[in-house]
């Protein structure tokens, strides 16, 4: 074998261009393969799920905005209802208080009003809970966030009383609340009786309105469930998803049920068109419907599966979680016990590869270490040019700002993509004048296989994105060096990318829905990943090492990818202004404080467009005058008061016994609102317990050192609150209440056409305040 095979491969234009069409076609199928399915039609047969025949209650629940406790939310309960007795089943409202101590750190309650139905089971071995929620967020319209969710439920649950009852029992659970405090989900699993029987738990979200439907959370031990899910007709996830996801403080229903042992399950949502998300454009007109048809024929396959399942086996965790991502149409899983195995093996496969390599001249262990330190600074550089570009776009268009994801990203999404190609095939056109090619390449795949054995360390579930590329492409590496033509070296070499390929572009193309352009370094970074698995195909863009008398030269690959970010970038800020359909999100609350007479305007943007800051112009901490609002500095502004009431508290009954005092007072707003709350003087520990409603509260606010709660959702005539306090002193409690929209408030101007709302729990809020002393 010439040595000339591995260290410049087949430099021939066919081959070269051969190279690299199989691996962008290779990228392009793989990022094809996690697409959602068309949507099927009306006339689809009767055990199929139809997207047109889910979109149906899509368009009835995405009417209008139903935030709990509203008569919309009772409108859609009500259809929810009537449909599923339609089916043949007996659905049953759990009405009831929920509690969530943790969720916004404002001690959380709601009345709830779950929707549970049970199709029975021929011979149940057990309980399978198919959940969504069917409440919205205060601004929107809820079809996607979680219409969807409540009407794959209801399609599935219509094609399953089409055919023979399943073995087991299937629950199907509409909570209420989700948005507000995930109360629904808690009141099912802590006072509902089907909530205290041991089930496999199915979740359906949405954080968008497209893309495919990712399935990226599990309950620990979740092996065998991925087994099922694999065989899902469109299964899509990776287990990096579950292991970053159990890093953030993200929550929805499906957090109460993993809090208990009792409980197995799977959490899938959908999540690009994320601009959608909360806002008052989360309506039937923006879903689509292949990711509604995703959804769909997922859950209707798990329905299946797991209702003719021996359950027993599925309701307990397995021995360890299972590593699994897409891989040429399937889902390629193994133990997580192979972890450090396989890490281990990429690095001996790389040491190999160096050895190999050495003997025949073409590197040496001192060029290949630093080859391995080279490869840190495309890594580095591309974090910082993604987070840079974001950054610019904010700078040239503000509204960005609030946002994860503009509302048309896909050009932008292109240029960091090229941006990544310029700083890689930039780094490379340099670095391999003085250190050479496969210096460079063993040391990219050195770095691939010590990153494996780092994440095998931090996030198992993540090691395989480096560690298989690494290993692969070392033993692509080792063949290379023993073929007899350059040509042929140059396909072994490619193969072995390929495998790098269809790992990581898909992981790409997830991730950039997933943490959007506002965190485009961690998309950018998998990319770079992937740029340096592939830098043997990468080599015939360029003319052999030392041969270029201008640097420029060998820079051309770079300065072309450069221009190509340019101009999608370029694009993407032509094509994606805002308009009467994607206006600029904007961020406006109201707060009163009746003690003194005075308001304020108050926006959590720290740099105020130009909407907004008509309305607000310094910056201040309302932590104390209104708990309720976000803690920290706030945009603000002085307002004009306007005649609204505040909360009141009425003491029904006072004792002392000892040290002890109790106290019953009843909590009630004088206007319609969203919520009402109350919270103790700051530094005050005299709160010993709470009930609020019949329920105990958990609701110390350790950020603001005080003692409150925040009930979602209250009946007309309030609350009833029983506190047990230490000593027998009084204490002062400040009460907010809040109620949603500020049409009507005194100098407030409705927003032009193409300022829209930033979808956000208190967007439009009118907060009332007051002090009072029990």
């Amino acid at each position: 074998m010439s040595d000339r095979s591995f260290a410049a491969p087949s430099r021939r234009p066919l081959t070269a261009a051969a190279a690299l069409a199989v691996l962008a076609l290779l990228a392009v199928l793989g990022i094809a393969d996690v697409q959602p399915p068309a949507p099927r039609s009306a006339s689809a047969p009767a055990g199929e799920f139809s997207a047109a025949r889910a979109f149906t209650h899509v368009e009835r629940i995405g009417q209008e905005v139903h935030v709990t406790g509203s008569p919309a939310a009772d409108r859609v309960r009500e259809h929810i209802v009537a449909t599923l007795t339609g089916y043949g089943l007996r659905p049953e409202v759990q009405d009831t208080v929920g509690v969530n101590a943790g969720k916004f750190g404002d001690g959380g309650m709601a009345r709830v009003r779950n929707v549970v139905a049970v199709l029975p089971g021929s011979a149940s071995t057990g309980q399978v809970v198919l959940m969504a929620h069917y409440d919205s967020v205060q601004v929107s319209f809820g079809a996607n966030d979680d219409g969807a969710g409540s009407s794959t439920l209801l399609e599935v649950a219509r094609a399953l009383t089409t055919g023979a009852p399943p073995r087991n029992d299937v629950v199907f659970l509409f909570t209420d609340a989700e948005e507000a405090c995930l109360c629904g989900a808690e009141a099912f699993v802590s006072r509902h009786p089907l909530g205290q029987k041991p089930s496999v738990v199915l979740n359906f979200e949405a954080r968008g309105s497209s893309g495919p439907a990712v399935m990226f959370q599990t309950s620990v031990g979740n092996a065998d469930l991925i087994d099922v899910y694999a065989r899902t007709p469109h299964p899509v996830g990776t287990s990096l998803a579950v292991e970053v996801y159990r890093l953030l403080s993200n929550d929805t229903d499906f957090t109460p049920f993993l809090a208990q042992s009792r409980f197995t399950g799977l959490n899938t949502a959908y999540i690009d068109g994320s601009s959608v998300y909360h806002s008052p454009f989360d309506r039937p007109s923006t879903m689509n419907r292949a990711s509604l048809q995703h959804h769909g024929d997922n859950a209707l396959a798990l329905a299946l599966a797991l209702g003719a399942a021996d359950l027993p086996p599925l309701l307990r965790p397995a021995a360890g979680d299972a590593v699994y991502f897409p891989f040429a149409g399937l889902l390629v899983r193994y133990p997580a016990a192979l972890t450090w195995p396989i890490a281990v093996l990429a690095l001996l496969a790389v040491a190999a590869l160096v050895f190999l390599a050495r003997r025949r001249g073409l590197t040496s262990v001192p060029r290949s270490l630093a080859g391995l330190g080279l490869a840190l600074v495309p890594l580095i550089a591309v974090a910082v040019a993604a987070q840079l570009l974001w950054t610019l776009l904010v700078a040239l268009r503000p509204g960005y700002g609030e946002l994860l994801d503009p509302a048309r990203p896909t050009w932008f999404r292109f240029g960091v993509v090229a941006l990544t190609a310029a700083v890689l095939l930039g780094w490379y056109a340099l670095s391999r004048r003085r250190l050479g090619p496969v210096p460079l390449f063993t040391g990219a795949l050195g770095l691939l296989a010590v990153l494996g054995l780092v994440f095998a360390a931090a996030i198992p579930g993540g090691s395989y994105l480096v560690a298989l590329p690494a290993l692969f492409g070392a033993l692509a590496g080792i063949a290379a060096l023993y073929v007899p033509r350059p040509w042929l070296a140059t396909a072994v070499l490619t193969a072995g990318a390929g495998v790098a390929v269809l790992i990581l572009a898909p992981t790409v193309a997830l991730f950039f829905p997933a943490l959007g352009l506002a965190t485009g370094a961690a998309p950018g970074l998998f990319a770079a990943l992937l740029g340096l698995a592939a830098l043997p195909a990468l080599e015939p863009l360029f003319r052999p090492a030392g041969a270029d008398r201008h640097r420029l030269l060998g820079a051309t690959p770079a300065l072309a990818a450069l221009v190509v970010a340019l101009v999608c970038t370029t694009t993407g800020m032509v094509t994606d202004r805002f308009d009467a359909t994607h206006p600029e999100p904007t961020h406006l609350m109201y707060a009163l404080d009746r003690d003194t007479g005075t308001a304020q305007w108050v926006s959590l943007e720290q740099s105020p467009g130009a909407w907004t800051s008509r309305y607000v112009r310094d910056h201040r901490s309302l932590d104390e005058l209104f708990p309720v609002l976000p803690a920290g500095e706030l945009s603000t502004g002085p307002a004009e008061a306007a005649p609204l009431p505040a909360p009141t508290a009425t003491v029904l009954s006072d004792t002392t016994t000892g040290d002890r005092r109790t106290v019953t007072f009843r909590l009630a707003s004088q206007r319609p609102v969203r919520f009402v709350s109350f919270y103790a003087e700051p530094g005050s520990h005299r709160v010993q317990q709470a009930t609020v409603a019949g329920r105990d509260a958990v609701p110390f606010l350790p950020d603001q050192n005080r003692f409150g709660v925040v009930f979602h959702g209250p009946p007309t005539d309030g609350i009833e609150v029983t506190l047990v306090l230490q000593g027998s002193g009084p204490l002062k409690l400040r009460l907010v209440d809040g109620s949603d929209g500020l049409d009507t408030l005194p100098g407030f101007t409705p927003r032009p056409p193409t300022v829209g709302i930033f979808g956000s729990h208190s967007s439009e809020l009118t907060a009332v305040a007051a002090t009072t002393t029990i």
